[in-house]
């Protein structure tokens, strides 16, 4: 199970725990929708709890993610990204395209 929801403390900011698979990714990319409606003009999403697994869907929602965030104006950034993504973005060369470097 994958939860995103706005950080209480930090405007803009939203916390991503669970996992990030093929059967996660369609529920958390609804929830995302909420982000790019926010006033603010960076967004930050910080995965809590180092999210327990990802896949090449989870990659694929933060590309679509930072393709919504430019379609609205608004930089994404992320924070806290675990390994096992940061080894896909790699692996599949996108490291460039994603700001990963958190």
């Amino acid at each position: 199970m994958s939860n995103l929801s706005p950080d209480p403390n930090q405007a803009g900011r939203y916390l991503l725990s669970g996992e990030l698979t093929f059967d996660t990714v369609p529920a958390v990319y609804e929830q995302g929708h909420a982000m790019f409606a926010t006033p603010a003009p960076t967004l930050i999403l910080s995965f809590i709890n180092g999210a327990a697994r990802t896949d090449s869907a989870g990659l694929a929602l933060l590309v679509e993610w930072l393709r919504e965030a430019r379609q609205h104006g608004k930089t994404l950034r992320f924070e806290n990204i675990p390994a096992q993504l940061k080894d896909l973005a790699r692996v599949s060369g996108l490291e460039r395209v994603l700001p990963l470097d958190t």
